[in-house]
């Protein structure tokens, strides 16, 4: 059966002076709880995780399990640069409960096809039981997958899938051709759901679905119907809250201060959304929440 997964990559929430806002969180993990999306993307790139500390890690992942795991699927982001820390945050992860996680290739410093296989084969091996995905994203990593490499990590223990972000329909077909039938596949693309699903991926992880799910449930249900229209209208819907949130953290927390989720800012050195951006998000969100 053709499966349009929706996994919902959820911000972190910081005060306006950076300091992590645990609560503000749990209610942001809270609100994605009762999106009806099929799993939750914790502290990957949305949830800023290069500006998070193993302290605060620690207590992002538990509070997430401890609000989404009886909803959804809960997939744990570790990756870091170098094995050593991503295999302990994988540690702490699966001590705490979690049993799929996410690892961005080692990033910064450019590696070897041989170096990424045996840093994800040491997250593979700390991960246990669980099942891991690898995160490719040669835009902020600076370190590409290609066909032959991700053949070669689909055959480690546990690597069940990858997660693609920015990179070309054209691409994510070329994994499907190359990769075992069983291999999963996720665009990070948010519009691209029935695109990518086209191109024999499952689904997408989508920043903008944590604000407003209504839309990608329209779009995942219209697209198993099969109903040209409703296809079209829902596609129309998510296309107009990509245009206004898209991959922009700060907008994101805009959309869940104009629904009174939670009053959250970014970390990272992200500009906050000027007047024109919070008076459409407040449209978009207002119209599609």
């Amino acid at each position: 059966m053709t499966r349009y997964d929706i996994l919902t990559a959820i911000p972190t929430a910081f005060g306006r002076d950076g300091s992590l806002d645990l609560e503000a969180s749990r209610a942001i993990f809270r609100y994605v709880g009762r999106s009806g999306n099929e799993g939750a993307f914790v502290l990957g790139t949305t949830g800023e995780f290069p500006a998070v500390d193993v302290d605060e890690f620690t207590a992002l992942v538990s509070a997430a399990l401890e609000e989404l795991q009886e909803h959804m699927r809960v997939i744990v982001h570790v990756g870091r640069p170098s094995a050593y820390e991503a295999v302990r945050l994988t540690r702490i992860a699966r001590d705490l409960g979690a049993t799929e996680f996410a690892a961005l290739t080692p990033y910064y410093l450019r590696s070897s096809d041989d170096a990424v296989v045996d840093y994800f084969r040491q997250v593979s091996d700390a991960v246990g039981e669980g099942r891991l995905y690898v995160y490719i994203y040669p835009a902020r990593s600076g370190n590409p997958v290609t066909p032959e490499l991700l053949v070669r990590l689909a055959e480690l223990p546990n690597v069940v899938g990858a997660k693609v972000s920015e990179l070309s329909l054209e691409e994510l077909a070329a994994y499907r051709a190359a990769v075992p039938a069983d291999f999963e596949l996720y665009t990070g693309a948010d519009r691209d759901l029935i695109a990518a699903v086209e191109a024999g991926a499952q689904g997408v992880v989508s920043g903008v679905s944590s604000v407003t799910p209504k839309p990608f449930r329209a779009l995942a249900d219209a697209a198993r119907s099969g109903d040209p229209a409703a296809v079209a209208a829902a596609q129309a819907a998510v296309d107009e809250v990509v245009a206004w949130i898209g991959g922009d953290m700060a907008r994101m927390k805009e959309g869940y201060r104009v629904l009174d989720v939670a009053d959250a800012y970014c970390r990272m050195a992200l500009d906050e959304p000027d007047a024109e951006a919070r008076a459409r998000v407040a449209e978009v969100v207002a119209a599609h929440a």
